[in-house]
C-alpha cells in the first residue's frame, strides 16, 4: 500500500507578501489580469509550496520555499522542482472557494487528489457528466442528501482525470465512481445500505475517510478515499492503492509571516 500525505490551507493563510515564490513564479502571478484569478494561483502555491516542505523536511522559511517550485507540464498536471531540479515526489492539487488541498507522494505514484462544496446541482447537470450506474446511484439517494451525494461523485471523478493526468479533456462519463461500503455489503448479501446511510452518519464517522474507487473505461481501477467535514468533500485516489491519507503536520517554525496557527 502507499503512503500519501495532504494538506489544507485557506486564504487567510496566505502570506501578504510575496518573498516565498521563486523568480519564475513570481513573473507568473505578475501575468495574471483578474483578482481571483491571482488569489487562487497564490493559495495553491503556498498551499503546495507548505506541504512540499513539510514532506521533504525543509525548514519552511522563505528561502526554502522560494527553492520549492511547482511548474506545469504540457499536461498541465503540476510537477515539483527543487533548487531548479527535477523533484522525486507526485503532487495533486484543487482549490475551492479560498481553500486549497495539496496531496503529495512518491513521485511513482499516480495521485490525484479534489475538493468540492455541498452544493444544489441541476438535473441537465446528472445528465451530462455522469455515468449510468452513477445515476442509478443518486436516484436511490434520499432528496435531502444528493446534493453531498453529488459532491462526492464528481470530486471523485477530478480526482481520478487529475491521477490520469487529463483533467476534463477525457469524458467525465469514462471514470465511474463507486463507494466500497455499498459494494461490499451488496457482495455479503448483507441489507441494502443506501447512499444516504453512508452519508449521514454521525460527525465522527463522517469526518474520517472512508474508501471508494474508480473504475475507467481503460481498464484502469484508482483506489482511494473520501472525507466529509461540513459542506466540504474531499477525494484522494492513486495507484498503487493508498493508505487512509495523513495530514501533514506543518512545524510551528515554518515560514508564517501573518501570525496566524498553521493546521
Amino acid at each position: 500500500m502507499t503512503e500519501v500525505y495532504w494538506l489544507e490551507q485557506t486564504e487567510a493563510d496566505v502570506p501578504a507578501n510575496n518573498d516565498w515564490l521563486s523568480e519564475r513564479e513570481a513573473t507568473r502571478l505578475d501575468s495574471l489580469r483578474f483578482a481571483k484569478r491571482r488569489r487562487d494561483w497564490r493559495l495553491g502555491r503556498w498551499t503546495a509550496k507548505l506541504a512540499l516542505a513539510t514532506y521533504r523536511n525543509l525548514s519552511g522559511d522563505s528561502q526554502s520555499l522560494r527553492d520549492v517550485e511547482i511548474r506545469p507540464a504540457p499536461s498541465g498536471a503540476p510537477e515539483v522542482f527543487l533548487t531548479g531540479q527535477p523533484a522525486d515526489v507526485a503532487i495533486s492539487l484543487s482549490h475551492r472557494d479560498g481553500i486549497a488541498i495539496c496531496a503529495v507522494a512518491p513521485s511513482s505514484v499516480a495521485l490525484g487528489c479534489d475538493l468540492e462544496l455541498v452544493e444544489i446541482r441541476s438535473d441537465c447537470f446528472i445528465a451530462d457528466y455522469f455515468a449510468a450506474e452513477e445515476k442509478e446511484f443518486v436516484a436511490r439517494a434520499c432528496a435531502g442528501d444528493r446534493s453531498r451525494l453529488l459532491a462526492l461523485l464528481w470530486s471523485g471523478k477530478e480526482s481520478a482525470l487529475k491521477a490520469l493526468r487529463e483533467g476534463l479533456r477525457l469524458d467525465t462519463r469514462s471514470v465511474v465512481v463507486s463507494l466500497d461500503d455499498v459494494e461490499r455489503c451488496r457482495a455479503e448479501g448483507g441489507a441494502r445500505r443506501s447512499a444516504d446511510s453512508i452519508l449521514t452518519a454521525p460527525l465522527p464517522e463522517a469526518s474520517r475517510w472512508l474508501p471508494f474507487h474508480v473504475r475507467c473505461t481503460s481498464d484502469q481501477v484508482f483506489h482511494g478515499w473520501w472525507q466529509n467535514t461540513e459542506n466540504i468533500v474531499r477525494t484522494l485516489v492513486a495507484a498503487p492503492p493508498p493508505v487512509p491519507p495523513m495530514l501533514l503536520e506543518v512545524p510551528a517554525h515554518s515560514a508564517n509571516p501573518s501570525g496566524r496557527k498553521l493546521t
